[in-house]
């Protein structure tokens, strides 16, 4: 099973602005409802697309910088970093595995590689 990743503002840089791979990133906080109905739809993204895409986690109660940096309003937000230089592209609310798949064009970028 592919792991999900907990990053921090100490370490996004390197998760994900830096990562070799295309990252879904979810914003998100304990107490948010919402949030823990999304996390398994995640954890079938990081199975299905083991390798091709990795899935970070960033808790907004405990990464200000991070909530502040990328405006983060209302959570569940989940964000797509396809590569460098590419601007995120994102979700909010909660979301299935197969709405963040077809957002995020994930089958296309499994079939390129």
């Amino acid at each position: 099973m592919a792991e999900i990743k907990h990053t921090s503002d100490a370490t996004f840089e390197q998760d994900v602005v830096t990562a070799p791979r295309p990252v879904i990133v979810d914003f998100w906080a304990p107490w948010c409802g919402p949030c823990k109905l999304v996390a398994p739809e995640l954890e079938k993204l990081a199975a299905q697309y083991d390798g091709v895409v990795d899935i970070v986690k960033v808790n907004v109660d405990e990464n200000p910088v991070l909530q502040r940096t990328f405006n983060i309003m209302s959570i569940p937000t989940i964000a797509f970093f396809k590569g460098a230089g590419a601007q995120p592209v994102g979700a909010v609310g909660f979301q299935t595995a197969e709405q963040l798949e077809s957002r995020f064009a994930l089958k296309e970028i499994a079939a390129a590689k």
